[in-house]
Order: structure tokens, then sequence, then C-alpha cells
């Protein structure tokens, strides 16, 4: 009996070296591993997905008539999203309508209005002239009458005759150049008031063009191809001009990764240096892409409060510095990757530049 114990310890020694050395070798193996990366890698964790997320905002106001977009839904450049209660809208452009149609009747009852009055002006033309005439020839008929009476061949009743009508045409001679100017002066008051009437048309075709815009904004469209956020309106609200109503994830642009380096890790990073990059989401599985731009300054730096040094209260910390990457590979392969997902980035430091 106390043989058979002895061989069943010695087995189970046995079997218990082969596990620890076994466990020995793992543990060696992955500490290589790791190792050989920081060797060959400058690598960070601290490294997000990012593509433009955009909010979709209202440029109307008004009551949310129906709502034609549901969660994650895929949407296409100018699809409708939403629809807005437009009468209102729709009356303010129909008053300003009709504000041009009288704009415009008054233009053509100014312009009738030039058109009689030159036609008056040219009558006070005639009349002048036929005054002129008369005046000319009644001159003459008063100083030959004025020569008869000095020669006492006229009475003075005659003469006096003849100054009347002088005088009445000279009157009449007047007042028809009076009634000339006047006409004259009416019609540059008319086409002076014609002019404030076609700007006024001009300024209500604007507003025109503006009231249909507002109701233009009352169909909310999708300015892209995207991908919808969480949906968190519905028909009947009330909503306002500038008001955020939902965000869209823009699928026109490639997506990118901010991985957020030491600056004890950038020295040799270039603009176009290949990177790899493993989701968390997708173990065993690797993103290509290429360093497109490195930040111009340290991440407190773009912080609310950037720490100030010179407070005395000093203690040196590694700053990080954004690094910007993009992915490269087909969209099916990038549509894998989702804003805001947590990936390990590494730069292999053979591209090290001398």
């Amino acid at each position: 009996m106390k043989k058979k114990h002895t061989v069943t310890d010695r087995l189970i020694t046995k079997i218990t070296g082969w596990i620890a050395g076994l466990v020995v070798v793992a543990l060696g193996i992955w500490g290589i591993h790791t190792l050989w990366g920081y060797y060959t890698c400058e690598q960070t964790n601290d490294a997000q997905v990012q593509e433009y997320v955009n909010p979709v905002i209202a440029r109307a106001g008004g009551f949310i008539v129906a709502v034609k977009f549901e969660e994650n839904q895929y949407v296409k450049k100018g699809d409708t999203l939403l629809i807005i209660d437009n009468r209102e809208y729709l009356l303010q452009q129909e008053q300003t309508e009709a504000s041009i149609r009288k704009a415009q009747a008054q233009l053509g009852v100014l312009e009738s209005n030039i058109h009689t009055l030159e036609k008056t002006a040219a009558s006070s033309q005639a009349q002048i002239q036929a005054s002129k005439a008369k005046v000319w020839k009644q001159q003459l008929d008063y100083n030959r009458y004025q020569q008869l009476f000095a020669e006492e061949s006229a009475t003075q009743q005659q003469l006096e005759h003849m100054q009347a009508t002088l005088d009445v045409d000279k009157s009449d001679y007047r007042s028809a150049q009076d009634n000339y100017n006047a006409a004259s002066s009416r019609t540059l008051d008319i086409r002076a008031e014609k002019a404030v009437v076609a700007a006024e048309i001009l300024r209500l075709k604007a507003l025109l063009d503006r009231h249909k815009l507002d109701v233009s904004y009352t169909i909310v469209t999708a300015a892209y191809d995207g991908r919808m956020g969480r949906r968190t309106i519905e028909a009947g609200q009330m909503i306002d001009a500038g008001e955020t109503l939902a965000f869209i994830v823009n699928n026109e642009t490639d997506k990118w990764v901010v991985a957020n380096y030491k600056e004890t890790q950038i020295a040799h990073m270039r603009i176009g240096d290949a990177v790899t990059v493993e989701a968390d989401a997708y173990p065993g599985h690797t993103f290509k892409g290429r360093i497109i731009s490195l930040s111009p300054a340290t991440g407190s730096s773009f912080s609310l409060l950037p720490p100030d040094n010179a407070t005395g209260n000093y203690v040196k910390i590694v700053q990080r510095l954004p690094v910007r990457i993009r992915i490269d590979g087909t969209r099916q392969e990038t549509d894998l990757l989702k804003s805001g997902m947590n990936v390990n980035v590494y730069v292999p430091k053979k591209q090290h530049h001398g």
C-alpha cells in the first residue's frame, strides 16, 4: 500500500513539473514576444477610431410632421430625414408674392402717369410756341399803334386795347411755360417715385427668395451618405431653428485613428510611415494605415486649462502627442471600425529616419 502511494506521488509530481515547465515556457515565449514587439515597434493602446460625426441641425422652427429615419439607418445624400410643418412659411411666401404684385401694379400706374404727363408737356410746349407767336404779332401791332397814336392817327382807346391784348397774350405765354415746367417737374417726381417702387420690388423679391428658402428648410435632408445615430425626436415635437435633431456619421470621408504617443516615442515618426492597427473588438485582426499628420502641440496644451509650470509647483510628466493615422483598405474592411473604438497602434522602428 505504501508503495502504491509512492508511485502516485511520483506521477503527480511529474505531471506538476511538466505543467510548471510548460507555464514557464509559455511565459518566456510571451515575454520574448512582448519584448520583441517593444524593440521593433513604437506602440500605444491610448488610441481611438474617429470619423466625422456631424449634427443634423434644423434651419427652420416648427412642429415636426414626420420623421423618416430610424436609429442606425444608412441614408443617401438628399434622403429626407424629417418634415416640419411649413404652413406658416407658405403664408409668409404668399404675402410677399402679393406685395410684389401690388408693387408691380403700382409701377404700371406710375408708368401710365408718366406717359400722360409727357403728352401734357408736349401739348404745353405746343401752346408755348403758339403763345409766343401771338405775343410777337401783338407786340408788332402795339408798336404800330403807338406810332399812329403819336401821329394822332389812332385813338387812346385803340392803343389801350392793343396794350391789354398784348398783356393777355404775354400772360397766356407765361401760363403755357408754367404748365410745361409743372408737367416736366411732375414727370421727374414720378420717375423718382418709380425708382423707389422698383427698389421695393427688388427688396420684396429678395424677401421672397428668403421665404422660399425657409419653406425648403422645412424638409431636412441628409447632407451626404452616412449612417444615422440615436433617434431622439418624434412627430408632434416643437423645435426651434438651430436645434440639433440627430447625428449622422459621414461615410464619404476616410476613417482615421488618433494615437496619443508619448513624447519619448515620436522622435523618428514621419508622415507617410506605415502603421499596424489592432482593434480590441477584433482580436487577431489587423488593419493597415499610414501616418498623415502629427499634432503641432501636446494634448494638454489644447486643454481648457493648460498647465503653467511657472507657478512653482512643477512636476515633470511625460506628455503625449496626438498622431493622426488614416486607415487603408476597402470600405467593407474599414466599416468594421466604429467611431470611438479603442485600438492598439504599432509603428515599426525600422522606418526611423536618420
